[in-house]
């Protein structure tokens, strides 16, 4: 028996002023009452209680004893509450790991919108492009764009995200447009350097086929803001998610290229370490994700 269980028991015969109902109320035997208590005696060397045939009474250490550990046994009960509070709603902090121009753009008002709804939890955010180990560096999930590989981890799969091949009217204007994927040999390009091929794009035709295409350009960046804002500038073609430029093909600034030859189309997810004992917070984010994109990206563009 623990020191916890023998003070929590020496608790409740004082408070009932009897090892008989002390016993009835933990549901215990007498004689396993009155022994924790002995032990506890016997581990701190002091007696605790002066018995009696008629009467229990504290000695001077019992009573420290009993007063400190009224304390600390209702603190323990809180915590107790707490912690089964985190497991039945959403609450403490979540950290999560989200590519830095996706969140920059699109996740602001989605995460105001979520502590509105559930206040009891605080934000985390990490803005990074690489793939964070979530296990290893504290995340509860993280935001990912692309075609996932085989993990151990969770995949929950939020909204397709296409991408758009696009230049400015005044690059086009000077350079020409593109007929087929194979034009692409004579035009500048804009690299984005985190693919796992970058120097390389493929498309998909009407009838299926796959077109690779080498690329070459003056400018490569490892953001895809700074290339938007450089294909809007006039540098290039550059290929992006459409979560980056749907406003800007709407307004003109960027106009599509080779709209009938299909880029590998990626997806966003949210990826947490595992299903069993998902925490209310990660599932109450997760489900927050997918209802406030839905089917239908906010960035649409045409039919995708």
């Amino acid at each position: 028996m623990s020191s916890l269980t023998e003070i929590s028991i020496f608790v409740k015969v004082v408070e009932l002023s009897s090892f008989t109902a002390a016993a009835e109320a933990l549901e215990m035997s007498q004689p396993v009452v009155s022994k924790a208590v002995t032990r506890l005696e016997e581990k701190l060397g002091a007696r605790l209680l002066n018995r009696t045939t008629r009467r229990l009474s504290l000695t001077e250490a019992g009573s420290e004893l009993y007063r400190r550990s009224v304390r600390a046994l209702a603190e323990i009960e809180d915590a107790e509450l707490e912690v089964a509070r985190f497991q039945t709603e959403p609450r403490g902090t979540l950290r999560v790991s989200a590519p830095m121009s996706f969140a920059i753009l699109h996740l602001g008002k989605v995460v105001h919108a979520f502590h509105e709804r559930f206040p009891g939890v605080s934000m985390e955010l990490h803005l990074d492009d690489r793939q964070v180990d979530l296990v290893e560096e504290g995340f509860d999930l993280a935001i990912r764009i692309g075609r996932l590989q085989d993990s151990n981890l969770i995949a929950r799969r939020l909204i397709p995200c296409r991408q758009v091949l696009c230049a400015s009217p005044s690059y086009l204007a000077k350079k020409g447009t593109p007929e087929r994927p194979e034009d692409l040999l004579e035009h500048s390009c804009i690299v984005y350097s985190l693919l796992s091929t970058p120097r390389e794009w493929r498309f998909t035709d009407a009838q299926g086929e796959t077109h690779v295409v080498p690329i070459s350009g003056a400018l490569e960046s490892n953001n895809g803001l700074m290339n938007r804002a450089a294909a809007i500038a006039g540098a290039g073609i550059v290929l992006l998610p459409a979560f980056y430029i749907g406003e800007e093909l709407r307004s003109g600034a960027l106009k599509q290229v080779l709209s009938d030859f299909a880029p590998v189309e990626l997806a966003i997810y949210a990826i947490y370490p595992e299903r069993r004992n998902l925490t209310p917070k990660v599932r109450a984010f997760v489900d927050f994700l997918a209802s406030t994109f839905g089917t239908v990206a906010p960035w649409r563009i045409g039919d995708g």
